[in-house]
C-alpha cells in the first residue's frame, strides 16, 4: 500500500487499527449465553461518546495552526489541557520568533515566559482562536502554558522564525 503523504499514512494507520480493535472486541468464545461479568453502561460511558476525542481536538488545534502558519517552523507540540505545556525551545539569541498558540475544548489557559521580557503573559482562551505572540529572545526561554481549574481540551502550539 502507498500513501502520497504522511497525512494519508496516518488515516490508513488509524483504519487499521479501528478494524483490529473491533475484530477483538467483537470475538471470543461466546457459546451464544449472555455474561453475568459484563456491567451495563455507565452515564459517564456515554458523556465521554458524545464529546469530541482528544484525536479530533488535536486535529482542529493543528488545523488553526496550519491557517496561520509563517516563516520556518522551528518547534512544534500539542498537549492536552490538564497537562499544559512546558518547553524550552532551542532558540537562537537575538532573533526573533512568532508563537502561535491555539486551545480547542473548554475554558482557557494561561501562557507565560521565563524570563518575562520574553512575551507577554496571555489569556488562552480555548475557542479555537489562535493567539500570536512575537518574541525576542536574549537568554535561554522557558515557556509555560497552563489550564485554568475546570478547563479541557487541547493545546497546540508552534514557534516559526521570522
Amino acid at each position: 500500500m502507498t500513501f502520497s503523504s504522511p497525512r494519508a499514512w496516518l488515516a490508513g494507520c488509524a483504519v487499521a487499527a479501528s478494524v483490529i480493535l473491533l475484530a477483538s472486541c467483537t470475538s471470543g468464545s461466546d457459546d451464544g449465553k449472555a455474561s453475568k461479568d459484563q456491567s451495563p453502561p455507565t452515564a459517564s460511558g456515554s458523556q465521554t461518546a458524545t464529546e469530541p476525542s482528544q484525536k479530533k481536538l488535536t486535529e482542529q488545534a493543528q488545523a488553526a495552526l496550519t491557517a496561520v502558519h509563517s516563516g520556518k517552523m522551528v518547534e512544534a507540540g500539542a498537549e492536552r489541557v490538564i497537562d499544559g505545556i512546558h518547553t524550552e525551545p532551542s532558540l537562537n539569541e537575538g532573533r526573533t520568533y512568532r508563537l502561535n498558540l491555539v486551545c480547542v475544548g473548554n475554558g482557557s489557559a494561561q501562557l507565560t515566559f521565563t524570563p518575562a521580557s520574553t512575551g507577554t503573559e496571555t489569556k488562552v482562551p480555548c475557542d479555537q482562536s489562535v493567539v500570536q505572540q512575537r518574541i525576542t529572545v536574549h537568554k535561554p526561554v522557558r515557556i509555560d502554558v497552563d489550564g485554568a481549574k475546570g478547563s479541557t481540551g487541547v493545546i497546540a502550539w508552534q514557534i516559526d522564525a521570522i
